[in-house]
Order: structure tokens, then C-alpha cells, then sequence
């Protein structure tokens, strides 16, 4: 149960239609399944919804301080790894995480993929509170033994109507409707309209329909299964069965009707005051997505928990006004990214040497080296080899080592999010 996992290699074939062919068992790292790199276990930690309560930050940063070497690494998922783990840390992290309500399932836990909205909650309407689609999207994951299938790269991404997570490439997308009372699901090239109150369920209705049809080709995600697959089919018999009503939602339709959907984006740094609202928010990114547990705690300080972001954010949510200006100046003063102006934001980079057998450079080190050479507007991605682990979503400055010593640089265009 307690495995660590050796480093994984990219697929070795493909199918005639192009898909990849898996030759070999999901490998991805979880809180129990630990991987093997050069600078000791990395344990990934599946944060649905990358929300954390009040007391559960401060697990994670004493784990990583106990266990690990003391950083938090945040995922194009809003999930956290910890690096650094002896062979002997596989037991007492998971003790620590049960504890902490971090691991409801063992069978499940790589399986419980799933980003939404980071401000969830603290808008008004016409936005959706999807923190209630998490929980229970959450709960019926870990109760389904089918979902038990599913690979640790199967996303789900519950957008509460402002398109943010909505662009995010998952396999299952839930976006709210501005009317209230309704929600698209989609799922390959399936846009159904469902009842707000049967989300969830449709969304594990459309993961274990993915599972029935990616059985003989052994996709991982649904845009992996061969031409010919039967996932609408499935899908319309898994929704008929657990008696949730669904009917087409055309893109071409007015907005109001289910029509051309929103694009949202990540979250601001800084101070975010929701209009007609008194509490505020802040808004971070730790450096090249690695915060220290002293930056953590300082984060989790305010007491009302946290929201990891798949932009290798953090949201602080529910303040004053005046305690969200004092937490940001603190922040900033931690060495966090607090504002757009930092020559920090838009520059992340893979782990690279030495953590990474297969990285050719020291990406972190290079990027920190090239902080003010980038002209404004893309972000620019280090990646160590060509995999390029983690890499954003949408257009990126793309930079990967060789192992001459240089970098090619491109214009990327990432079609998913990475494998965190």
C-alpha cells in the first residue's frame, strides 16, 4: 500500500489514430505511492478544489519541515507536493495526512483530481459557489468503486461561470450557468445541460462512462481514446440510469441560453475586494511555484484557510479590508509574488536538476538568472527536457534545455493542464 514508485519514462507507443498506447501501469506519484527522484520521495497531495481548512495548512508545512526539505511545491492542479522524503516517510506522512482529513480514501486518493474556481464563494452573483460542487463531487469519487479506475491524470474542473478552470483542458467540465439553476457538463465531445443539484453527479456519471470506453484502448484521458469510441453513448445510458435529465446545450446560442462560454483567467495578485462585497481577499504566487513552510504558515495565519490555485497560486479569502492589506505587505516582505510588477510573475520553471534525473539544466536557477530579460506579456516556462512537466495552459514562451548547454526558445501552446 505504502509503495515507492521508480521514475516514469513518457508512453512508448501509439495507436493508429495517434493516442498513446500505455505499455505499462499509471505511475503517477500520489500521498501514498511515493516517486523515486534524485533528491529523495516526492509525495503529490490531491487538494480537491485546492481548498484547505484552517488547520490543515499548518499539517502540510510541519510535514514538509518533519518529513521533507521544508518547501511546498504547488501543481498546474492545485495540488501540493512534498520533496525531499526519506524511504521511511511514507508511513508517518500518511498518518499525518489522515489525520489532518487529507486522505477519506486510500483506494482513491490519486483519483481525486479536481480543480475550481478560486474565488468561489466570494462573489456575488451571477457566480456559482462550486466549493459545495467540490465537496460533494469529492464524496462521490471516494465512494465509487469504479472511480477507483480512474488514472492520476484524469481532471475534473468545476467553473463557477467565469470560465476560469473552465479553459483548463479537463476530461470532465462542470461551468455554471448565469441564470442559476442549471450547468453544462462537458465531456469529449459531449455539451449537455443538467439541473445544478445533479452536477456532481453527472460529472462521476461521465468519469466512469470515460472508463468503460477507454477499457480496451487503456486511455488515461478522454482526449487519448481512439476514433470510433463510444463515450456518448455511455454517457447518455450513465445519466439515464441514475435518472438525471440532460439535454444538448449548443455553443451557438445566446449566453443566456447556454450559448458562446465565458474565458476567464487566474486570479489577480494583490488585494481582491468583489464588487458590493466587504471582505476581501489576497491573492499570491510563490516564487517559480515553491513556497517555504514559513511562507505557508505566514499565509494560513489569517485563519480562514487556504485555496491553491492551478496557476501555482494561493488565495486567502474572507478578510477585512484592512487585514488583507497588512497580510499582502507581509507577504510581500516573505518573498511572495504579490503583484503582476514583480519581475518574478509569469516565469515558472520544472523542478531540473538536481531533483530530476532527466532534467539537462538547472531551470530555477537559469530562470531566476533571467529575471527582466523577458519582454512583458506571455509567461515563460523553463522545462529541463522535452517532456516539459507542468508546462501552462494557453500560449507560453517555451524554453527548453539541451544538452548542449542552451535553450531552444518557441512559442508553446500548452493543450492541457500538466500532470500535477
Amino acid at each position: 500500500m505504502l509503495a515507492a514508485m521508480p521514475p516514469t519514462t513518457p508512453p512508448t507507443g501509439a495507436n493508429p489514430h495517434g493516442q498513446a498506447v500505455r505499455e505499462r501501469g499509471d505511475a503517477c506519484p500520489g500521498a501514498l505511492r511515493l516517486h523515486a527522484a534524485d533528491d529523495g520521495r516526492l509525495a503529490r497531495l490531491r487538494l480537491p478544489g485546492g481548498l484547505l481548512t484552517a488547520r490543515q495548512p499548518f499539517a502540510l508545512a510541519d510535514a514538509a519541515e518533519r518529513l521533507g526539505d521544508g518547501r511546498l511545491d504547488l501543481t498546474s492542479r492545485g495540488n501540493v507536493q512534498l520533496r525531499g522524503l526519506s524511504d521511511a516517510c511514507a508511513g508517518p506522512l500518511a498518518e499525518t495526512l489522515r489525520a489532518a482529513g487529507l486522505l477519506p480514501s486510500e483506494r482513491h486518493e490519486r483519483a481525486r483530481n479536481i480543480v475550481a474556481s478560486p474565488l468561489a464563494g466570494e462573489d456575488q452573483r451571477p457566480f456559482a459557489d462550486v466549493r459545495l460542487w467540490v465537496r460533494a463531487l469529492d464524496a462521490l469519487v471516494c465512494g465509487s468503486d469504479t472511480a477507483a479506475g480512474l488514472s492520476g491524470r484524469f481532471l475534473f474542473a468545476l467553473d463557477d461561470g467565469r470560465g476560469d478552470v473552465a479553459a483548463l483542458g479537463a476530461d470532465v467540465t462542470l461551468l455554471a450557468e448565469p441564470a442559476g439553476g442549471t450547468a453544462v457538463l462537458r465531456a469529449g465531445d459531449d455539451r449537455l445541460r443538467v439541473r445544478d443539484a445533479d452536477a456532481p453527479r453527472a460529472a462521476l456519471a461521465a468519469a466512469e462512462a470515460f472508463l468503460g470506453a477507454a477499457a480496451a484502448s487503456g486511455a488515461w484521458r478522454v482526449r487519448e481514446l481512439p476514433e470510433g469510441h463510444d463515450l456518448s453513448a455511455r454517457l447518455a445510458a450513465a445519466l439515464a440510469s441514475a435518472g438525471i435529465t440532460a439535454r444538448p446545450a449548443r455553443p451557438e446560442r445566446p449566453a443566456r441560453e447556454g450559448g458562446p462560454e465565458p474565458q476567464g483567467g487566474p486570479p489577480a495578485l494583490g488585494v481582491i475586494t468583489p464588487p458590493g462585497q466587504v471582505r476581501a481577499a489576497v491573492s499570491v504566487q510563490p516564487r517559480l511555484g515553491r513556497a517555504t513552510a514559513a511562507q505557508w504558515r505566514l499565509l494560513a495565519s489569517a485563519g480562514g484557510g487556504l485555496r491553491v490555485t492551478p496557476w501555482r497560486g494561493i488565495v486567502v479569502p474572507g478578510l477585512t479590508h484592512g487585514a488583507a492589506e497588512e497580510l499582502l505587505a507581509r507577504a510581500a516582505a516573505a518573498g511572495l509574488v504579490t503583484s503582476a510588477d514583480s519581475p518574478w510573475y509569469g516565469v515558472g520553471a520544472c523542478t531540473g536538476r538536481p531533483g530530476c534525473a532527466k532534467a539537462l539544466a538547472d531551470v530555477r536557477a537559469d530562470a531566476a538568472a533571467s529575471l527582466g530579460a523577458h519582454a512583458p506579456g506571455l509567461p515563460v516556462y523553463f522545462s529541463g527536457c522535452a517532456r516539459r512537466c507542468g508546462h501552462p495552459q494557453g500560449r507560453y514562451v517555451d524554453k527548453v534545455a539541451t544538452a548542449e548547454g542552451t535553450y531552444t526558445t518557441t512559442t508553446g501552446t500548452g493543450t492541457g493542464t500538466g500532470t500535477g
